[in-house]
C-alpha cells in the first residue's frame, strides 16, 4: 500500500508512484511518436463531430422516395416556422436549384395565451357596401337579430356579448377599421362580419380591397395588424344571372375581401365564406350562415378563441392557397447551373405549392460546369411567385356600364350619362333664371348667366367621400383612372347634345321667360364641377380647348388631391379648389379621402396654385360644415391662404340635402350654418388675413346661396371691387397667345362689380324676383348679425 502512494523523484527512477516508468523513457517516447498520434487525435475529432451532427438532424422516413423526402423536410420545416438568418447559399442536390435562406424567427404564439381575460365582453361589428340599398336592409334586419341574441349569448357562455354594431363602408373611415382594430369604449374583443355583394363597376368595394392589400404591402405595417380579432367571416351576395359560377366571377369581390382579411389577421377566419344569389336562394344561404356564425360567436366568447386542429378553424398553422400566392418562407430561389446526370434526371416536382418556390432546370440541357447568371428577381415588387410572373393583361371595364344600378341611379336623379365615365344636368339655378326667379351666386360674384351655364363633368369618379356630397352612395370613387377613357369629341359633343335637350324640355314649364330660352339655346358657360373630379379625366386639357373653341367660359373645381394634373392644367377662365378643412384632421373627417397621404398632395396643390396665380383665375372655395370646420378655425384657413395666395376665396355654407346617405354621413339640418354665422365667420378670416399682413377684403356676396366672396386687392381698382369677367377679352388672349400664351388674371378683369352684388347688398339679381312654393312673391330679408337670444 505504501508503495502504491508514494511518489518518488522522477531522478530516483519511477513516475507517479509506478516503479520502473522513467521520466526521459517517456519524452523519448513522445518524440518519437507526435506526429502520427496528433494525426489520430484530429481524424477522432473530426469523426466525433460527424457523429453528433448526423445524429442531430432531421432523418427522413426511408418509405418515401428521394424527391418526397426533401418535400416532406420543406414542408416540416416550414410548419415549425423556424426560419434561420444566413447568409451561405445551399444547393438541394445536383438537379436542384440554389437558394438563399433568409429571414427572421418566427416563433408560434399559442392561441389560449392570446386571449385569457375572460372578463373583458365580444362585440360584434356588422359591415356592408349596397348601391341599390338591398344589402343595407339586409344588414339592418340582421342587426336586429343579432342584437336580440345577445343577452342569450351571454347567458349561454356566461361572458359578456354586447349590442352589436352596423357600418356602411361608404360612410368610414378605413384607418379607423382596417390599419388595427377599432377602439371600443368598453375594451371589448371584437368580431367582424361583412355582407358584401360583388358588383362589376367601380364601387367602394374596390377601395376596401385596395386598402387592404396596401395595408398587407405596407412595410410600416405589421403583416398581421388585425391579429387581435376574435374572428371575422364574410358574406357574399352574388347574381347567378351575370355570373353564372365563382370561376366566371360570382361573388368574387366577397371572397376577395376574405382572402386579404385572412392575410390581415393571420387566418381568424370564423366561418367560411357564405355566398346567396340575390335573384334566388340568397334568403336560406343566410339563414344558414347566420347560425353558424352564432354558433362560433358562443363558441368564441366561452373559450376565447377559434380553436385548433381544424383546417378552416384559423388555427395559425393551417396551410391554404393563399400562402402558394403571396407568401414565401423566407427563401428568394435562383435557377442552379446547369443540371447534370443522364437524360430525364431532372426532379419532377410531387406538390403543386412547389411550383411558386422552385425553378428547375430543364431535363434536356447537356451538363457543363459554366455558371449561369442568376435570375433577375425585382425586391421592389409585393410578392414573387411564378404565378405573378405571368402577366395577364388587366380587364379595363366601363366606370358606368349602362346596365349597372350607379347607371341607373344616376339617370334617375337627372343626370344625362355621355359614354362611360362623362355626364350632365341642368342645376336647379338653371331653371330659376329662366323663370326669372333668381341666378346663381356666380352670376353676382363674376356675371354667370346661369341660363347660359351647362353644368358637366368628364369624369363621374372621385377620390373623397366627402360629408355633404349626396352622391357618394352612387357615383364611383378611386384613386386612379383605370377605366376606358372616351375621346374628348365624344363627350364635347354628347354634353352639349344632353345639356340642349334637356332645356327644351323646359319650354312648356309656367313662366319660362321667352327671351331667355332663346339665349338658353346657345351655351356660354360651362361649370365643371358636377360630380366626381373632372380633373382625373385624362384628356382635360383636349376637353377645355373645344369649350373654349366654341368662346364657352370654363370654370373648373378640383379637390386637391391630384397635383400632377392640376401641375399640367392649361388655360382655363378660372381655376377652383375646394378648401374642406384647415387642418389634417378635419380634412380626413370631412373629405374623408382615399389617398393616405391625402394631407400632402394638399399642401402640393396649395403650392401649385401659388405658381398659377398670375397665370389663371384662382379661387379657394371654403364649404362651411356646422361642427365640423367653422368653429374657432379661422386662423387655420389664414395660413392655408397665406401659402396658396389665391384671387379669390369664396365661402359658403353647406346645403342640406335631407338624403339617408347625408343622415348616415352625419350630417343634419343642425350642421347647415345661418347666413349670419357665416358672415362672423367671414369677419373673422379677413381680420387674420389682414394681421398676417395679406390684402384681402370682403368684396361681393349671394345672401340667397349663404356666399360671401373675399377678394385678393388686385381686384381692387380705385376703390372699386372688379370681380367680374371680360369673358370676350379672355377668348381674344387665348386665341392670340395661345392656351400657354402670356397673360394675367388682370387683363381679362371685367367692369366694376355691379352695387347690387357688392357685400351689403344681398346679391339677388335685380331683374328676378323671389317667389316662395305658391308663385307668391316674398321680400328679400337678410340677417348678417347673430339675433338676440330672445328671439331664438
Amino acid at each position: 500500500m505504501a508503495g502504491v502512494c508514494q511518489k518518488t523523484d522522477p531522478l530516483q527512477g519511477s513516475f507517479r508512484g509506478r516503479p520502473g516508468v522513467k521520466f526521459d523513457d517517456v519524452v523519448e517516447l513522445w518524440h518519437e511518436n507526435r506526429t502520427p498520434l496528433i494525426l489520430c487525435a484530429l481524424v477522432l475529432l473530426a469523426a466525433t463531430r460527424v457523429y453528433i451532427r448526423n445524429k442531430g438532424e432531421l432523418k427522413p422516413s426511408k418509405a418515401l422516395p428521394k424527391e418526397s423526402q426533401s418535400t416532406s423536410v420543406t414542408e416540416d420545416a416550414k410548419r415549425r416556422s423556424n426560419v434561420v438568418i444566413t447568409g451561405r447559399i445551399n444547393t438541394t442536390g445536383p438537379d436542384g436549384p440554389r437558394r438563399i435562406k433568409g429571414g427572421v424567427v418566427k416563433k408560434p404564439v399559442a392561441e389560449d395565451k392570446v386571449y385569457h381575460d375572460k372578463s373583458r365582453p365580444v362585440k360584434v361589428l356588422i359591415f356592408f357596401s349596397s348601391v341599390t340599398t338591398k344589402t343595407e336592409k339586409i344588414a339592418k334586419q340582421y342587426l336586429a337579430t343579432l342584437s336580440r341574441s345577445a343577452a342569450q349569448l351571454s347567458q349561454d357562455t356566461g361572458r359578456r356579448v354586447l349590442k352589436p354594431e352596423v357600418h356602411d363602408l361608404a360612410d368610414i373611415d378605413f384607418e379607423d377599421f382596417f390599419v388595427s382594430p377599432a377602439k371600443s369604449a368598453e375594451n371589448a374583443y371584437l368580431f367582424y362580419l361583412f355582407l358584401l355583394p360583388s358588383y362589376n363597376i367601380d364601387t367602394i368595394n374596390d377601395t376596401l380591397l385596395q386598402h387592404l392589400e396596401e395595408t398587407h404591402h405596407d412595410f410600416r405595417i405589421d403583416t398581421a395588424p388585425l391579429a387581435s380579432l376574435l374572428g371575422y367571416s364574410v358574406f357574399g351576395f352574388g347574381d347567378k344571372e351575370g355570373w353564372p359560377d365563382e370561376a366566371e366571377g360570382y361573388c368574387f369581390q366577397a371572397k376577395e375581401l376574405d382572402r386579404w382579411m385572412s392575410k390581415l389577421t393571420a387566418r381568424k377566419r370564423a366561418y367560411p365564406v357564405g355566398m346567396g344569389d340575390m335573384r334566388g336562394n340568397h334568403v336560406e344561404r343566410f339563414d344558414e350562415w347566420a347560425l353558424g356564425i352564432q354558433e362560433v360567436i358562443a363558441h368564441v366568447a366561452r373559450n376565447g378563441s377559434l380553436g385548433e386542429g381544424v383546417p378552416g378553424s384559423g388555427d395559425a398553422v393551417e396551410s391554404d392557397g393563399e400562402d402558394v400566392v403571396d407568401e414565401d418562407d423566407g427563401e428568394v430561389l435562383f435557377e442552379d447551373e446547369a443540371s447534370g446526370g443522364e437524360k430525364g434526371s431532372s426532379r419532377p416536382l410531387d406538390d403543386v405549392e412547389d411550383l411558386g418556390r422552385m425553378l428547375r432546370t430543364s431535363a434536356n440541357k447537356p451538363s457543363t460546369n459554366s455558371k449561369k447568371a442568376p435570375l433577375a428577381v425585382d425586391f421592389t415588387s409585393y410578392g414573387w411567385s411564378t404565378k405573378k410572373r405571368t402577366q395577364v393583361a388587366p380587364v379595363i371595364k366601363e366606370m358606368v356600364a349602362k346596365n349597372s344600378p350607379t347607371y341607373a341611379a344616376l339617370t334617375k336623379q337627372g343626370y344625362s350619362i355621355v359614354g362611360s365615365h362623362s355626364g350632365v344636368k341642368i342645376c336647379r339655378w338653371t331653371k330659376s333664371a329662366l323663370r326669372g326667379r333668381g341666378s346663381c351666386y356666380k352670376y353676382s360674384l363674376y356675371g354667370i348667366n346661369s341660363h347660359q351655364c351647362m353644368e358637366t363633368t368628364p369624369s363621374l369618379s372621385c377620390s373623397n367621400k366627402c360629408v355633404f356630397c349626396w352622391r357618394h352612395g352612387t357615383n364611383p370613387v378611386g384613386t386612379t383612372w383605370r377605366w376606358v377613357v372616351d375621346p374628348p369629341e365624344m363627350i364635347f359633343e354628347g354634353v352639349k347634345e344632353g345639356h340642349y335637350k334637356k332645356i327644351r324640355m323646359l319650354r312648356g314649364v309656367p313662366g319660362v321667360r321667352a327671351e331667355r330660352y332663346a339665349e338658353a339655346l346657345k351655351i356660354r358657360h360651362c361649370a365643371l364641377s358636377l360630380v366626381g373630379e373632372p380633373i382625373f379625366y385624362p384628356h382635360i386639357n383636349e376637353f377645355l380647348a373645344m369649350l373654349h373653341a366654341e368662346r364657352i367660359s370654363s370654370f373648373l373645381v378640383c379637390n386637391a388631391q391630384h397635383p400632377d394634373q392640376l401641375a399640367a392644367l392649361k388655360a382655363v377662365t378660372q381655376l377652383y379648389v375646394s378648401i374642406d378643412a384647415s387642418n389634417k384632421d378635419s380634412l380626413r373627417k370631412i373629405d374623408r379621402p382615399l389617398h393616405r397621404d391625402f394631407w400632402e398632395r394638399f399642401q402640393t396643390c396649395l403650392d401649385i396654385l401659388r405658381e398659377k396665380r398670375f397665370r389663371h383665375r384662382t379661387v379657394f372655395r371654403l364649404t362651411l360644415v356646422k361642427g365640423f370646420n367653422v368653429e374657432d378655425e379661422a386662423e387655420g384657413y389664414a395660413q392655408l391662404v397665406e401659402r396658396g395666395l389665391p384671387c379669390f376665396v369664396e365661402v359658403k355654407g353647406v346645403t342640406y340635402c335631407g338624403t339617408s346617405t347625408s343622415s348616415n354621413a352625419g350630417l343634419s339640418m343642425s350642421n347647415v350654418p345661418f347666413y349670419w354665422e357665416v358672415c362672423e365667420f367671414v369677419n373673422a378670416l379677413e381680420k387674420r388675413l389682414k394681421d398676417k399682413g395679406l390684402r384681402y377684403g370682403i368684396a361681393a356676396e349671394h345672401a340667397h346661396s349663404c356666399c360671401i366672396l373675399l377678394a385678393s386687392e388686385r381686384f381692387s381698382v380705385n376703390g372699386r371691387w372688379h370681380t367680374h369677367i371680360d369673358y370676350t377679352k379672355f377668348f381674344e388672349l387665348l386665341e392670340e397667345r395661345g392656351p400657354d400664351g402670356d397673360w394675367t388674371p388682370e387683363d381679362y378683369m371685367g367692369e366694376p362689380t355691379p352695387e347690387w352684388a357688392l357685400w351689403g347688398n344681398g346679391g339677388f339679381d335685380p331683374r328676378d324676383a323671389r317667389v316662395d312654393r305658391k308663385g307668391r312673391k316674398i321680400e328679400n330679408v337678410v340677417v348678417r348679425e347673430a339675433p338676440p337670444p330672445d328671439s331664438w
